[in-house]
């Protein structure tokens, strides 16, 4: 005898049918205030983000340019630069790999995370990379 024979069947369970009434919910203006100012702040954090982009393309055209050295940059990290990845910074100047892989950092370092002794560090292998013919 198989072990499914033993098995007794399923009886359907019995569910009292009641019928369900939908109910009108009005909206809650302390609701709708939460929403309003999630979307407010939603557009400000858009904005500050188009801010960062704009203010960190300008510094890479300036970079590129030559009208501010990467050092000046590095030295003073103003505030467009300081989520800047070093390899982002770098690349604006045509000269990143190499030159990380010198000083011991990564090319993930954020820019505002470098303490005072990388600081050191960078300046002067961007120096030295600069001074060279």
């Amino acid at each position: 005898m198989s072990a499914a024979s033993t098995i007794a069947p399923a009886r359907p369970m019995t569910v009292p049918h009641r019928r369900i009434e939908p109910t009108i919910v009005e909206p809650d203006s302390s609701s709708a205030q939460k929403r309003q100012r999630g979307t407010s702040q939603c557009m400000q954090a858009l904005a500050r983000a188009n801010e960062v982009r704009l203010a960190r393309a300008a510094l890479k055209r300036d970079v590129a340019a030559g009208r501010l050295s990467v050092t000046e940059v590095v030295v003073e990290s103003p505030w467009e630069a300081q989520s800047m990845s070093l390899s982002e910074l770098l690349c604006s100047q045509r000269r990143s790999r190499k030159l990380l892989a010198s000083t011991g950092l990564s090319e993930a370092k954020r820019l505002g995370t470098l303490t005072a002794r990388q600081q050191r560090i960078l300046v002067g292998a961007l120096g030295a990379k600069l001074a060279r013919p």
